[in-house]
């Protein structure tokens, strides 16, 4: 396995990298692609959630996804039906 995946790094050019390594991308992009803790285990053949959590890595991309998301909720929040302390403001 070792030989092979080396003259593949080789040939293609790359980097060395481990060949488990591509467990550990795969993950996180499943999980940037929206999946539940429950779709990453059943993908990586995990039976708890801790095996699932070593493989899952935050990205910057998705951390500025997710605070685009929250500040649209925010933002929409106050739109649709304002809390009592902003009812009484005015």
């Amino acid at each position: 396995m070792h030989r092979v995946w080396a003259k593949a790094l080789r040939d293609a050019d790359l980097p060395k990298i481990h060949f488990h390594d591509l467990r550990h991308t795969g993950n996180t992009l499943t999980a940037s692609a929206g999946a539940s803790i429950r779709e990453l285990m059943a993908r990586m053949g995990h039976s708890n959630t801790r095996a699932a959590l070593i493989y899952q890595h935050s990205t910057d991309e998705r951390q500025r996804e997710v605070a685009r998301k929250l500040d649209a909720l925010a933002r929409g929040a106050g739109d649709k039906d304002p809390s009592g302390t902003q009812r009484a403001r005015p």
